[in-house]
Order: structure tokens, then C-alpha cells, then sequence
């Protein structure tokens, strides 16, 4: 593996998968009935973390870049052999396999959209880096119901320009569906360059300082 940081790996993949499978648009749905749940407020472990420590050289997609051809077990067997995997966390360790286990079994054009949006990723600021993690890290205490929900409805508004895009979240549908706070993390993720509609660039942002 390359110079890098396995922990903004971690990150990186994380916060891509939950905005990289496609899914039919909100108009075409009809599941999104349910109200939201009565929610309080919580500290979040991501929010305060701060920026994910970063390797010398190499962006975060290149270790998958390198090993995506490889069969799921040689991906592994790579993995483990990682001094700085050896060194994560027990916790961190497994969450990584989770998620390379998880990027061996997406199809090929899916496989490299998740690549393509790391490469975004890379160009975010240490700010929006920042705002992004603390986003995914709200959005993993839902419940999973309604995490599936917020993530659908994310990967939809991003289809959609900036400002129909907030006259959704604002609609009395999207009220009577979603929490404000649910509705917060909409707005906070759609607002970052981090995946666009699919078969686009979707919005851009300058490369900001790594």
C-alpha cells in the first residue's frame, strides 16, 4: 500500500458509500409515509474528532485503485499484511474490512463511482472534510429506517438543482416526513461537493488545502 492514511481510508469509504448506490427517484416512492420519530438531542462521537490523520503521500482511493482487480481474499490477505492497519484499532481494523468487503461486492461501473467520488473527496477542504464527518456521524445514530430514508432522500436532492433542492426540504412533505434535525443533515450533505447526480459532475468546489 501506498503512503496514506488508512484511517481517512476509513472515512473517505464510509461517508461515499452512503451517497453512491442509486436509487429511484422521491417522486417514483412511496415508502417515505412514516413520521418522524420523536429525537433528542445527542453527542455525537465524529463531531468533535477532528481531521483524520493523513499519510506523507497518495489519496485515499489509491489503495483501492491498486487492488480492486484482485480477488476479495487477496484484497484481505493485502489488507492485513498493511503496517498501518496492523496498527488501527481492533474496532477500526474490522470496520475497514467491512467496507472493502462491501466495495469487492458492487458491480464494476459501481465500484468506480465510489473511486471517482473519493478523488472528490480528496479535493474537500479540512473543513468540509470536517462538516462531512460530523454529518455521517449524526446520521449513524438514526435508526436504521430512517437512516435508509435520510440517505435516499440525500442521493435524490442531489439530482436536483440548489434551489428546488431547498424548496424539497422545505415543502410541507418533507416536514411532515422528516425531523428538522433529519432535514438539517440534507441540507449539510447536498450542500458538499461529494457525489453528484449520476452520469454528471454534479456541483464543484476548488481543491481546498490537504
Amino acid at each position: 500500500m501506498r503512503a496514506i492514511s488508512i484511517a481517512e481510508w476509513v472515512t473517505a469509504v464510509s461517508l461515499i458509500m452512503a451517497v453512491a448506490s442509486p436509487l429511484p427517484c422521491l417522486a417514483q416512492r412511496g415508502n417515505y409515509g412514516q413520521s418522524p420519530p420523536q429525537q433528542r438531542r445527542q453527542v455525537y462521537p465524529y463531531q468533535n474528532r477532528g481531521p483524520a490523520p493523513r499519510g506523507p503521500q497518495g489519496h485515499a482511493g489509491d489503495w483501492l485503485r491498486r487492488y480492486k482487480d484482485l480477488p476479495p481474499t487477496e484484497q484481505q490477505r493485502a489488507l492485513q499484511n498493511d503496517p498501518q492497519f496492523r496498527r488501527l484499532p481492533p474496532g477500526r481494523q474490522q470496520e475497514l474490512q467491512r467496507q472493502l468487503q462491501h466495495f469487492s461486492s458492487l458491480p464494476p461501473q459501481q465500484q468506480q463511482r465510489v473511486l471517482n467520488r473519493m478523488e472528490t473527496w480528496e479535493h474537500l477542504t479540512p473543513q468540509q472534510k470536517q462538516q462531512a464527518r460530523q454529518i455521517f456521524g449524526e446520521m449513524q445514530h438514526l435508526p436504521p429506517n430512517r437512516r435508509r430514508m435520510v440517505g435516499t432522500a440525500i442521493r435524490d436532492l442531489r439530482a436536483m438543482p440548489p434551489q428546488q433542492r431547498e424548496q424539497i426540504i422545505g415543502s410541507p412533505r418533507f416536514r411532515s416526513m422528516f425531523s428538522p434535525r433529519e432535514r438539517d443533515m440534507m441540507r449539510g450533505a447536498t450542500r458538499l461537493p461529494l457525489a453528484g447526480p449520476e452520469g454528471g459532475r454534479g456541483e464543484q468546489s476548488p481543491p481546498g488545502p490537504q
